[in-house]
């Protein structure tokens, strides 16, 4: 389930994305206006949570993928879910600081 979430989230997120850079040849005050709401740190959580998305959709993927074609891959597949888990979890921390460092500074100063 959470496979499917991830990826309906990151489609609506490849959609406005394209929408906003669209926006660029329609009226670039309005882009650059749009760029700027971008620097605020409830986007910066909001890219956090992308990044998130993102991380688990790719590993969850691995291991579909592992499920599928490893002869091995359905006896393991509890294994491996709580090793993406793991995994996903340990790179979500060292995400902390590059993600949300701009935003920690500019809400609570260098």
């Amino acid at each position: 389930m959470a496979h499917r979430v991830t990826g309906v989230l990151i489609f609506f997120f490849l959609f406005v994305h394209v929408l906003d850079t669209a926006l660029v040849r329609v009226s670039p005050e309005d882009y650059d206006k749009v760029v700027a709401t971008y620097k605020t740190p409830i986007v910066a959580c909001l890219e956090y949570g992308l990044v998130a998305a993102i991380l688990f959709h790719a590993l969850n993927g691995l291991r579909v993928i592992a499920v599928d074609f490893w002869s091995k891959g359905p006896r393991y597949q509890k294994q491996m879910l709580w090793s993406v888990v793991g995994l996903w979890v340990v790179l979500m921390l060292g995400a902390i600081y590059p993600v949300l460092g701009h935003a920690a500074r500019e809400l609570f100063g260098s």
